[in-house]
């Protein structure tokens, strides 16, 4: 009888541990991704700087390309750069709008990408997305899932917390964006990948029951692992579904209605999450996801990030125009501006008690 399975999306190799960066070179010859040692590395123009000094001497074939910021435009300079030359593969060292803009110059021309995160701010470090700034505010864009993903534990700690805290946020909004997926299975029969949906709820759970923080290496441990898992979910899926639900579209609401002054990621996701919960009536789950979120230092409303009531009441009536097709708990409650400001006043109210 034959076995009958599918293949998974995934990277060759994931090292995540302290030093990691010691054994970057070798990594790449040893895994075959770079042969030659032809690379074009992708860095920004501080942090990125410094590590490329400590990395240099053990790269000498590697070209290094300085990115300005996370705009296709970037992306797509980065891609005319590196085509016609004989390069092995395009590492993407530091942040998400670093790797973000690597991931898509690679796709563009064809070569495997290595994802180098030098922090843990959201799960697009081994995505199957670049989302990226346009003339219209922000795209989505689907690439081809890394071939490897190295995270160095020290690097992570020198980051600034904010950014590792963010990470927590995208993390535990997974919880929130698989109810959404599940109801709109009940509502409206969409297809719940069972595989995708679990690698994501576990991600989520493992992280929001960790009793550790950003000073603890045996958490940033389990937040780096769970945001890996998340962008193989989200490769098995085929979509963003595992990961992205009415918690990111109020995110999105927030990124275009108010583009100079968005908090980042999973700050906004972390809040949408829990507010979401409420919305769908798990108040339990809204307190817990509340609870968590300030154990971490992050926002849990939005006056913490900068927004007024009626701002946030604005977002999350604009938030279901962001990802038209998509069915999360805000298209299917379908709420007036009034409603949403007597949700969030309870939901508020819920949550500070």
């Amino acid at each position: 009888m034959p076995v009958l399975t599918r293949l998974i999306p995934s990277p060759l190799v994931v090292d995540i541990s302290r030093g990691a960066l010691d054994g970057l070179a070798a990594l790449l010859a040893d895994q075959r991704i770079s042969s030659s040692g032809r690379l074009a590395f992708a860095i920004s123009g501080g942090s990125g700087q410094a590590l490329r000094a400590r990395l240099e001497p053990g790269l000498p074939g590697a070209d290094w390309y300085e990115i300005a910021d996370g705009t296709i435009d970037s992306a797509v300079r980065l891609a005319d750069g590196i085509k016609g030359t004989r390069y092995d593969a395009v590492v993407g060292l530091g942040g998400g709008k670093i790797i973000d803009v690597t991931k898509y110059a690679a796709a563009r021309v064809g070569l495997p990408m290595v994802s180098v995160a030098t922090n843990l701010s959201h799960d697009g470090l081994c995505s199957p997305v670049a989302t990226l700034d346009n003339d219209n505010g922000r795209g989505s864009y689907g690439v081809p899932t890394p071939i490897a993903v190295v995270i160095d534990l020290d690097v992570i700690r020198a980051a600034p917390a904010r950014f590792v805290r963010s990470g927590i946020g995208d993390a535990i909004s997974n919880l929130s964006s698989l109810a959404d997926w599940e109801l709109s299975h009940a509502v409206n029969g969409e297809p719940v990948d069972g595989l995708a949906a679990a690698m994501a709820r576990q991600a989520g759970e493992a992280v929001l029951r960790h009793p550790g923080g950003v000073g603890d290496d045996d958490f940033l441990t389990v937040l780096a692992e769970s945001l890996v898992l998340t962008g193989i979910a989200m490769s098995i899926s085929g979509d963003t579904r595992p990961s992205s639900g009415a918690c990111h579209e109020i995110s999105h609401a927030f990124d275009l209605l108010y583009p100079k002054r968005c908090a980042l990621h999973g700050e906004q996701v972390g809040l949408g999450a829990s507010f979401a919960m409420h919305l769908r009536g798990a108040r339990e789950e809204a307190q817990l996801f509340a609870r968590v979120l300030r154990r971490h230092g992050l926002p849990v409303l939005p006056d913490e990030i900068g927004f007024s009531t009626d701002e946030f009441v604005a977002a999350v009536a604009y938030a279901p125009q962001t990802r038209p097709g998509r069915f999360t708990v805000l298209e299917h409650l379908d709420l007036s501006a009034d409603q949403i400001r007597d949700v969030y006043a309870d939901h508020a109210k819920t949550i500070s008690g």
